[in-house]
């Protein structure tokens, strides 16, 4: 199942849920440069997951939902140019869990 909230996409496999950048997104901020991870391992909705800099502009990328962070994307602090990618393998940001069942259904379907 797939949701769309700040203009992030969110997919739900089983417990874990899957934050990367919608295609609006990617061009609306062009060429990433730069990404930055903040050291949060639980985060609450509207908290920063990341920060980059990117051709046409310079942005934190917010939560959209609670939960405990258990993957990020490690590969994009050297290569922010995978942020950039069509590939669902490259693209991703983290991977939450211990989110609640009832804010993920009330984002917008994808």
């Amino acid at each position: 199942m797939k949701k769309i909230a700040n203009y992030l996409l969110i997919e739900k496999t089983d417990d874990r849920y899957t934050i990367s950048m919608t295609p609006e997104l990617q061009d609306d901020i062009g060429t990433i440069g730069y990404a930055e991870f903040t050291d949060k391992d639980h985060l609450t909705v509207d908290d920063i997951i990341l920060n980059l800099e990117a051709s046409k502009t310079v942005m934190s990328v917010l939560s959209p939902l609670a939960g405990t962070v258990v993957e990020r994307n490690e590969a994009v602090t050297l290569t922010p140019t995978l942020l950039n990618s069509e590939k669902a393998e490259d693209n991703w940001i983290v991977v939450l869990t211990d989110v609640d069942q009832a804010s993920f259904d009330a984002l917008e379907d994808a």
